[in-house]
């Protein structure tokens, strides 16, 4: 199956049920996948940073670099596709403490994630599953065929189905 790399700040999406979605490395970042099992349309972003306001200039450059402006265009862009509200899955893993303070005073992970919960909540969308927090980074994996998300994190790998 080709895989479809999506790096950091970055989206992809697909109709081809062949692809699969993959992002590796990630650790206070998000991965978030979209998925319509009826249509077989995909997406996924790596967003680094919770909120846009701190550089409009680059969010309008590279959206999928904060979560507010990347959550939103990977689902405008599903919903362009054909995508609809009431089949999606969406799926989300990341969001750890990686840095070495104690304290952790940015909370990047964390905040990122709280923005993500914010954004679906305001839109009436449930995650299915959600990997969130710790201290490892994970890769993700979504498999356009049957909606598989696959999470691997220390050389272990769980794989889940569509609700």
């Amino acid at each position: 199956m080709p895989q479809v790399v999506v790096d950091i700040a970055q989206m992809q999406v697909t109709e081809n049920p062949a692809d699969v979605l993959v992002t590796y490395s990630l650790g206070s970042c998000l991965g978030i996948t979209v998925y319509d099992p009826q249509i077989q349309v995909a997406g996924m972003v790596h967003c680094m940073l919770p909120l846009s306001k701190v550089d409009p200039s680059k969010a309008k450059a590279r959206p999928g670099m904060f979560v507010d402006t990347g959550v939103s265009l990977l689902l405008t862009t599903l919903f362009k596709m054909g995508a609809r509200k009431s089949r999606i899955v969406i799926n989300v893993a990341g969001g750890a403490h990686v840095l070495n303070n104690e304290n952790n005073m940015f909370k990047i992970g964390e905040r990122n994630f709280t923005v993500m919960r914010k954004i679906l909540w305001k839109n009436g969308l449930l995650m299915h599953v959600s990997d969130v927090g710790g201290t490892n980074s994970r890769t993700i994996r979504l498999h356009n065929d049957s909606g598989c998300f696959v999470i691997k994190t220390q050389g272990k790998e769980t794989e889940y189905g569509l609700p």
